[in-house]
């Protein structure tokens, strides 16, 4: 597999299990510049083609204070000079990375330990499962800097926290700890450190090498696209993700395993379709 595209965000891929996992450690602290979209363009070409089941971002980054980091937000000094019109390009392009990276038909985690600020925050809202350590801390700062959270974080935080917390984090740019992100379900678990939360996400790994590729991409895809749908519609979704197991052969290979009692290990399920 070639990670050079995305060397940026400095991979390693275990091919045993699937597992890309992404450590990042670049510029003053690991802000994102235009470097890092790049490199995140390519990444989700890559999610998009066969040989990976989950993806791993996490950073053991410490600034010279000695403050662990996972990603400290935009690069905002990079843009000085720039014309609005540019501004409204680059920040849209920020906006259809993350949502392609959102509904990559692979597993995605997060294992952060650090500051999350502003584009480190809506960054966590493309994972499908967000582990943080104690001394992780989130923010959204956008509207002191006469902006909001533009790369999908004003559209999709309520989702998942609700209004009153999104309202509570965009508006006052207040500060959250490990805890207060857990109470409210910005982050889902909590590890004691980066190595253990890289161990929770290799046993996820290794579930998910024993299912069917296709079946999780089809019920990631059918589960993101019936969010906020009414039940009718939440119900045609769920079907048409389940005649797709049928009509790949996914659903009779995993048939005749079921019947087999799985002595062999877990089926020879076919390519990710």
């Amino acid at each position: 597999m070639d990670l050079s595209r995305i060397a940026a965000l400095h991979p390693t891929h275990d091919p045993e299990l699937r597992l890309l996992t992404l450590e990042l450690d670049h510029g003053k602290a690991n802000e994102i510049s235009t470097a890092q979209l790049d490199a995140l363009d390519f990444l989700n070409d890559l999610l998009e083609a066969q040989g990976i089941a989950c993806l791993c971002t996490t950073s053991r980054r410490v600034s010279g204070r000695g403050t662990p980091i996972f990603i400290s937000g935009a690069n905002v000094s990079e843009r000085v000079g720039w014309s609005d019109d540019r501004v409204r390009a680059h920040v849209l392009r920020q906006r259809e990375i993350l949502r392609r990276l959102r509904h990559a038909p692979v597993f995605t985690t997060v294992v952060t330990h650090g500051v999350s600020f502003g584009w480190g925050t809506e960054f966590l809202l493309t994972a499908d499962y967000c582990l943080a350590t104690p001394t992780a801390r989130f923010a959204l700062p956008e509207t002191g800097l006469g902006i909001l959270p533009g790369a999908r974080g004003t559209a999709e935080l309520a989702l998942l926290v609700g209004p009153a917390h999104a309202l509570r984090l965009g508006c006052t740019g207040e500060e959250i700890d490990t805890t207060e992100a857990l109470r409210i379900g910005l982050v889902h678990e909590g590890v004691a450190d980066v190595d253990a939360g890289l161990a929770r996400v290799r046993g996820l790994a290794q579930r998910l090498c024993t299912r069917s590729p296709t079946a999780v991409a089809a019920f990631k895809r059918g589960l993101l696209a019936a969010l906020g749908q009414p039940e009718a519609q939440r119900l045609a979704i769920e079907a048409a993700a389940y005649d797709h197991c049928v009509a790949t052969g996914e659903a009779a290979i995993g048939r005749a395993a079921f019947s087999a009692g799985r002595a062999d290990g877990p089926p020879a399920w076919g390519p990710r379709r």
